[in-house]
């Protein structure tokens, strides 16, 4: 294995957060241009959570910036110490269709309970990843 497939899992990433960040954006427009709300009404987080009635694209954007950063930093660092696997890239790929999972939830129907073990399953996961890559690292040396 070369290492290079790491990164596949993460271009689909950065292809899903384009994905919700173009959702966003035509959902914000579409609301704002619909209720006139003028942009200076919506200028930071909490005025938007304030004026806008529907948040759910903005908060799955944000979303994607928060445990998933962990994932591109794993990945690097994968690579970095050519410590990637077979088995770490499966994981990444599973992480990477939980977390459109995830998505597809958050901006669709938004369901907290179907979210949240979404959540959950690519939290855990993500973790057992990390405990995998600490393992060989320190057993490899």
């Amino acid at each position: 294995m070369k290492g290079i497939e790491i990164f596949y899992p993460v271009a689909v990433m950065v292809v899903l957060v384009g994905v919700v960040m173009a959702l966003m954006l035509r959902e914000r427009i579409a609301e704002m241009t619909a209720r006139r709300i003028h942009p200076s009404k919506v200028a930071s987080s909490s005025q938007m959570g304030a004026v806008l009635q529907n948040t759910r694209g903005a908060d799955n954007f944000r979303n994607l910036f928060e445990m998933p950063v962990l994932f591109y930093v794993l990945c690097v660092a994968l690579y970095a110490t050519q410590q990637v696997t077979p088995l770490l890239v499966a994981g990444a790929w599973i992480y990477v269709a939980l977390r459109c999972v995830h998505s597809f939830i958050h901006v669709g129907y938004n369901n907290v309970m179907h979210r949240f073990g979404v959540f959950a399953a690519s939290s855990m996961l993500l973790v057992a990843l990390w405990v995998v890559f600490i393992a060989q690292i320190t057993l490899r040396g």
